[in-house]
């Protein structure tokens, strides 16, 4: 069987779940509403893996071009089959929006990686949200999300991604707010929503202007081919690409958009475990990987991105320094982790594009790991501690929970880049990017250097706020909040068993992948047909290649472990006590700066929301006097029909008493005239 009838074998099974969910509800079975959405990602990761498998063996597949069906045959038997030419989605004027998808080495590793870690997660999930109200609509959306987010990886066409990006939007509202009758979900769903369609804006915007730019298709590799042969002007291409990075700046939460993420924990810990790890924030990374032949070509905007990226992730770091609550120190470190591949993904055209994309797509994969082994570890501390995620209320829990205590260790390891686990290889990769671009680039130069070092200075600072969460979590003397009660306890079997396979990829999956390609992960990706034209964009630019062939960079790999040690010893030598360890006087100022997020939400109160509700009262009570004129121009004519209205009351008496008394008024006025 086809890689594209595997891609659309997976999204029918996602589909099918998202509609057979709510059935079971309705019949009575609301208690095996986890099933369908279980065994269709459990299915289609399995489907994907071939996929992935395929084309690593075969190279890509290539656009599909259109599916049909073919009910000719005898009923009930139907048969899918491929078509010579593309299945028409809709069509207006010129705008011709085709069904195509994209089965390629970039799509198959974000296909794989999607559905493998969205397994675990439901899995996680039929233990820690049992017995909640919804339990079926929790599954419904968590379906739906999934099936979106794998459209979006898949879609070959701007208005196909675009229905995938819009849908994870939507999702991501409806979980975030899950807890609806709660007013700060009910905040937090509506902030994520309306931020992130901020970004959505331009990046709707972009699309156009690529559809103008590129030939009038939709198509992503037809708008690619025809720029390649009928270059748009510089101008163009900068506004496309600018205008597409607003959407990922508002979808992977980057600077300025980035306020929404941290309020999105007020939805279950799964959630935040699915939208961190493996769908929506990841979306924008893919995006401008997937654009890498435009971006290429405007050196600058890539430098605009590396920067965005680096302060990022250096701001969301010296957030998360300070935070209290657990699931919140992760958000922030969700934040700059997504910095990182920015960082990566800017240095493309300063070196070959297929290698720094390779970088941000590697630290994707191996991240969606230990930030989903995160996320559900914070959700059984949560679910042993009665609700309560305040790191202020509990500690010392490594031996009241053993196993979660483990795999968080691992998670923490790995996110902090300590040696030979999966974040290690993957942020090498990113330093090795930076370092290479800092060297060689022809342009900005001195962006890359100071975004390298922003980096390292980053890479030290994550070590040290995750360990601090994990030493203030599960060392010092045992603790326990009140909400808890005396049934504090590991959790059950259907929680532990995906934060063991989350915490073996965390350990193992970096270095596999580094292994079974033989450090030829770049050169993999580099048969996505995007990237090959990418890379054809950057030689024909004469650039000089920074980093012909991958390879691991020992240096850079030291300083990057030293800047791990160095925040790893310091949140030992503070919080190994399992207490907040005292300040001196003279950081108090920073750490206040910190602990109330460089009082950004405050800022954008100033600035933005006070000023938008100032202009919305002022237009509201501008309304109001317009309609008050209105209604008085309109009350003239009806004193005037109110005064005429007695004359035309439809009694016939009145209107034969009317008549006689205007002749009789007539006949006196003759007479009076005649006698005069």
């Amino acid at each position: 069987m086809s890689s594209a009838v595997l891609a659309i074998l997976i999204l029918a099974l996602l589909l099918g779940a998202t509609l057979l969910t709510p059935i079971l509800a309705r019949v009575g079975l609301r208690r095996f509403a986890h099933l369908p959405a279980i065994l269709a990602f459990g299915a289609s990761a399995v489907l994907a893996l071939n996929i992935l498998a395929d084309v690593y063996a075969n190279g890509p597949a290539g656009p599909t071009p259109g599916l049909s069906l073919d009910l000719a045959s005898t009923y009930p038997f139907i048969d899918l089959n491929l078509k010579d030419q593309p299945t028409t989605w809709f069509q207006a004027g010129r705008l011709k929006v085709t069904f195509s998808l994209a089965i390629d080495p970039l799509s198959a590793i974000l296909l794989a990686t999607v559905t493998f870690v969205a397994t675990w997660i439901a899995l996680f999930s039929a233990g820690y949200m049992h017995g909640e109200d919804g339990y079926a609509r929790y599954f419904t959306i968590m379906a739906l999300f999934v099936l979106c987010m794998c459209l979006l990886v898949l879609a070959d066409n701007f208005f196909l991604l675009l229905a995938g990006w819009e849908g994870v939007g939507l999702c991501s509202y409806l979980l975030v707010g899950y807890y609806y009758a709660k007013p700060s979900a009910a905040a937090a769903a509506r902030k994520a929503f309306l931020v992130t369609r901020l970004g959505d804006v331009g990046f709707v915007l972009g699309i156009f202007l690529l559809w103008s730019a590129g030939g009038y298709h939709t198509d992503l590799s037809a708008i690619f081919e025809h720029l390649a042969k009928n270059p748009a002007s510089h101008g163009t291409l900068t506004a496309a690409c600018l205008l597409l990075f607003c959407g990922a700046v508002g979808k992977s939460a980057q600077l300025p958009l980035y306020v929404w993420l941290p309020d999105a924990m007020e939805g279950p810990t799964p959630v935040s475990a699915l939208i961190h790890a493996a769908t929506m924030v990841t979306a924008g990374v893919y995006l401008l990987a997937r654009c890498s032949p435009i971006f290429v070509q405007v050196p600058y905007v890539q430098a605009y991105v590396c920067v965005t990226g680096g302060l990022t992730a250096l701001l969301a770091a010296f957030i998360a320094l300070t935070q209290t609550d657990l699931k919140r120190v992760l958000a922030y470190s969700t934040v700059s982790q997504l910095g990182f591949m920015f960082m990566a993904l800017g240095t493309a055209g300063a070196i070959t594009p297929s290698i720094a994309v390779a970088a941000a797509i590697f630290h994707l994969f191996t991240h969606a790991f230990f930030k989903a082994l995160l996320f559900l570890g914070s959700g059984s501390v949560m679910h042993a501690m009665g609700g309560v995620i305040d790191m202020r209320k509990f500690a010392g829990l490594r031996k009241l929970l053993p196993v979660t205590h483990a795999t968080f260790l691992v998670g923490c390891a790995a996110l902090a880049g300590l040696p030979l686990l999966s974040g290690f290889w993957s942020k090498d990769q990113i330093l090795d990017s930076l370092h290479h671009a800092g060297e060689h680039a022809l342009h900005y130069r001195f962006v890359f250097i100071f975004v390298f070092g922003v980096a390292l200075l980053t890479a030290g600072m994550t070590a040290f706020y995750t360990f601090r969460a994990y030493f203030l979590t599960f060392w010092g003397t045992e603790r326990v909040p009140e909400e808890a009660g005396h049934h504090a306890h590991e959790s059950p079997r259907v929680m532990l068993v995906p934060l063991v396979v989350l915490a073996i990829g965390a350990l193992f999956a970096g270095l596999a992948v580094e292994q079974l390609t033989k450090h030829g992960f770049s050169k993999f990706l580099a048969k996505t047909p995007a990237i090959q034209q990418a890379n054809r964009s950057y030689e024909a630019a004469h650039v000089v290649r920074a980093q012909s062939s991958p390879h691991f960079n020992w240096s850079v790999a030291g300083m990057g472990t030293a800047a791990a040690f160095l925040g790893l010893a310091g949140a030992f030598a503070l919080f190994r006590k399992g207490e907040l360890a005292d300040l001196p006087a003279g950081m108090k100022p920073v750490h206040a700066l910190s602990l109330n997020k460089v009082y950004v939400d405050e800022i954008y109160q100033g600035l933005v929301v006070k000023p938008v509700e100032f202009a919305a009262t002022g237009s509201r009570q501008f309304d109001g006097v317009l309609d008050s004129l209105a209604r008085l121009i309109s009350y003239i004519p009806r004193l005037f029909a109110a005064l005429l209205r007695p004359l035309q009351n439809g009694l016939v008496q009145f209107y034969a008493l009317g008549m006689v008394l205007g002749l009789t008024v007539f006949a006196l006025f003759v007479v009076f005239k005649v006698s005069r």
